[in-house]
């Protein structure tokens, strides 16, 4: 009976450790609220001889330049050769993306990302995005967060793209994640 206590009482834990009864995430809206906005996101890229993780991608990003702005996030799965993203290279491409994200309505919406490779997204102060490793063209985990206010949020993302294809996608939806238009990024 003990034995089964204790295992009950870790599966609990390991239950709310990983969020399973988390709350949403608040994010916290631009303050001022931006004006003036350009359509689409501002990038940085960097280019190594090869990068395998954040941490890799970010220590390269230190010394990137600025490229073309991206439309948005709707970087669909490209073949084997073709450009990831604006940076006019196929592979071994590590981006630093800013800007912000507007949403038209308070609530709790889904958010997640489809991603090849790596990936680190940040809106609102919170942390709505994450892979970090090598894989096709996947989902992160979906995160529930509050957006408390209709408005811009700020935006953030580390991205890489070792070999292969390419993609980058952001969902969000109140209930379960739908395509964000082009429309819904700014930056200055």
């Amino acid at each position: 009976m003990k034995f089964l206590r204790t295992v009950a009482t870790a599966t609990a834990l390991a239950m709310v450790a990983t969020g399973a009864f988390a709350a949403p995430l608040k994010l916290k809206p631009a303050n001022p609220q931006p004006t003036g906005l350009k359509q689409g996101l501002a990038v940085k890229y960097a280019f190594p001889a090869d990068v395998k993780s954040l941490s890799q991608a970010t220590r390269y990003l230190k010394k990137a330049k600025a490229g073309k702005p991206l439309s948005g996030l709707d970087y669909r799965d490209t073949n084997n050769g073709d450009d990831t993203l604006t940076s006019g290279q196929a592979h071994h491409v590590a981006a630093a993306i800013s800007g912000y994200v507007k949403f038209d309505s308070p609530g709790t919406y889904t958010i997640d990302f489809l991603t090849n490779d790596g990936l680190d997204a940040r809106v609102g102060g919170q942390t709505v995005g994450y892979f970090d490793g090598r894989q096709s063209c996947s989902e992160t985990r979906a995160v529930e967060v509050e957006v408390p206010q209709a408005g811009w949020y700020p935006l953030e993302a580390t991205y890489f793209q070792r070999v292969g294809s390419s993609c980058l996608h952001m969902r969000a939806g109140k209930g379960a994640p739908d395509w964000m238009p082009n429309a819904a990024f700014g930056y200055k």
